[in-house]
């Protein structure tokens, strides 16, 4: 059987675009891997109806909600492959099974590259975050800190602060701000730190100390980290997918790529901000366009 499309990745973009495409009839496979970026998250925000709420939890209600749809399979497989043949794609996986399909999402999202810091993977996900607006919240009034490393540094400072005015801003040994914007820290109170970074430390996942090589130690209770992303999957570049300037895969306003029946959707088309709620959306656009493309291609044969 030649399915109608084929999703690949199972978080929030992938789910939203196999509920949109199940319930538009088309006969469906989501591949999920089962290994996503936000696996280090206790609980996800800011999404109505579902605030606070485990991804685990997440997915396997959004999987429920599926079983009101036959068309829809669910499959655990890692696809490793994707080729076109004459109009079909098709989709390889690491179990040996091959599918074809008219149409591909990839939803296989992002990674965090982390700054080479001792310790620092203890706490991402606990108290230390990527996302002011996922998990601000929860870190209100406290004392935080911002690690980075690039330009991005400043930015997130300035959105951190809406959150805790007790604020130390840690570059890593990078010299990255203009004294104008030294000058801004300054008058809003807000320390910055140039030295390399020797360690973080703490217990269970919550920051304590962050110490530098130059022997210095301060007490922080939390905070944000920029982190370099990159695409979850290679597929995309496989299938000759265009990529935008920083990284994401270029789409239209539809979710379609520059390659004819790929189209993506979530983190890893829009990259920034990185939220389940955008990333939903961006999921249920992309599969709009798959039903839109394929009504069109059905109904002019």
């Amino acid at each position: 059987m030649v399915l109608d499309c084929v999703v690949i990745g199972g978080g929030p973009s992938g789910l939203n675009a196999s509920l949109v495409l199940g319930r538009a009839k088309k006969n469906i496979i989501l591949f999920d891997e089962d290994k996503p970026r936000n696996a280090v998250t206790y609980e996800s925000h800011g999404f109505i109806t579902r605030d606070g709420i485990k991804p685990s939890e997440f997915k396997r209600i959004a999987k429920e909600d599926f079983k009101k749809y036959p068309n829809i399979s669910i499959y655990n497989h890692r696809v490793i492959d994707i080729k076109k043949e004459n109009q079909f794609f098709i989709i390889h996986t690491e179990k040996g099974h091959s599918y074809q399909s008219r149409k591909i999402i990839l939803s296989t999202g992002l990674r965090d590259v982390m700054p080479r810091i001792e310790g620092i993977h203890h706490f991402y996900g606990t108290s230390l975050f990527s996302c002011p607006f996922c998990d601000g919240w929860e870190l209100k009034d406290r004392p935080l800190v911002v690690i980075s490393e690039d330009e991005r540094a400043f930015h997130m400072a300035k959105m951190i602060f809406n959150w805790s005015k007790d604020l130390v801003v840690c570059t890593n040994g990078k010299n990255i701000f203009t004294d104008e914007q030294k000058q801004l820290f300054t008058k809003k109170n807000i320390q910055v730190i140039e030295g390399e970074i020797e360690a973080l430390q703490g217990d269970n996942g919550h920051l304590q100390t962050i110490k530098f090589k130059n022997g210095k130690e301060i007490e922080r209770k939390g905070g944000f980290v920029t982190t370099e992303l990159k695409q979850a999957s290679s597929l995309a570049q496989a299938l000759g997918c265009m990529m935008n300037k920083i990284g994401g895969i270029e789409t239209d306003n539809m979710g379609r790529t520059n390659i004819e029946g790929v189209y993506a959707g979530g983190d890893n088309a829009v990259i920034a901000p990185a939220q389940l709620i955008i990333a939903a959306s961006e999921g249920s656009r992309a599969a709009m366009g798959v039903v839109g493309d394929l009504v069109n291609e059905d109904f002019n044969a």
